[in-house]
């Protein structure tokens, strides 16, 4: 059974860990990361972006993938399913299909209409159980179409947002999505302490986790960030895992070319990949 990640994320913050937000986009990444979250006795987020979402023929197959599964695998950690990135239309959309947990990216709104919009969509992501997260500061890189340059937040727009009732918030301190270039400056922790000590006991929430080093995530966590967005860093082991496979001939060879067998070594990637993170951020055993 889906859960919100209001419960998850409490505990996360409290409990000085983070849990990880794993992109899916298709049946093998949601698979590899429901049976890792299982083996690892973590809790969950499944994100999905409105591409992701759009790809996989519609957040209600995305929904009935994700229930079926849960049932199926006898998967019992707590698992949330999570729209990453959501406009407003996306965000209702998935209150209808059955999402337990939505992100609301009213960033490259001017604060007012940000915080009308958001003021709303926590109503009724609250009357029907849901979590909501919220972002100030546009997250850098690109995701899907909507590019940041990698701004820090203003501490007192996060506290604007975060007094509106939003579950935990997303707040750009440096980080970007996609992979770090290597003029990158690294995170920026005093941007980061002054949002928790506005916003208190909201969990923040750190995107484009993949290429940020192992010490400064860490440090990221220690300043109360308690969910940490993974996708690229599973995209980059998939393909390279895929391409091994077909460069060492393995479709020729008998049955080889069988999707089955051809998608396997990369599901087995991405489930090294999930566990190494969930060890990294700390959820391990916190199911």
């Amino acid at each position: 059974m889906l859960v919100s990640a209001t419960e998850m994320l409490q505990k996360a913050k409290a409990g000085h860990y983070a849990v990880g937000q794993f992109n899916i986009n298709n049946l093998e990444w949601t698979k590899s990361i429901l049976l890792t979250a299982q083996e690892c006795n973590s809790p969950v987020i499944l994100g999905v972006s409105e591409g992701a979402g759009k790809y996989m023929a519609g957040y209600k197959t995305v929904v009935g993938m994700v229930n079926g599964m849960i049932e199926e695998l006898n998967i019992t950690v707590p698992v949330a399913l999570h729209l990453d990135h959501g406009s407003y239309d996306g965000c209702l959309k998935c209150v209808e299909a059955g999402f337990s947990s939505i992100m609301f990216d009213g960033s490259h709104y001017p604060i007012e209409e940000n915080v009308a919009k958001t003021t709303e969509l926590v109503k009724i992501a609250h009357d029907h159980g849901m979590s909501l997260e919220a972002e100030v500061g546009a997250i850098g890189g690109e995701e899907d179409g909507v590019i940041g340059k990698g701004e820090c937040a203003d501490p007192d727009e996060c506290k604007r947002i975060a007094d509106l009732g939003i579950d935990f918030l997303a707040a750009g301190i440096g980080n970007i999505h996609g992979v770090y270039p290597d003029n990158w400056e690294g995170l920026s922790f005093e941007t980061l302490d002054a949002i928790q000590q506005k916003t208190g006991d909201m969990p923040l929430v750190l995107h484009g986790g993949t290429g940020i080093p192992d010490d400064m995530i860490k440090k990221a966590i220690s300043l109360g960030v308690a969910k940490i967005n993974v996708n690229t860093e599973c995209q980059i082991v998939f393909a390279e895992a895929t391409r091994e496979y077909i460069e060492a001939g393995k479709d020729k060879q008998g049955k080889g070319f069988d999707p089955r067998k051809l998608l396997k070594p990369g599901a087995e990637a991405i489930m090294a990949k999930v566990k190494e993170k969930m060890e990294l951020f700390g959820s391990v055993g916190k199911a």
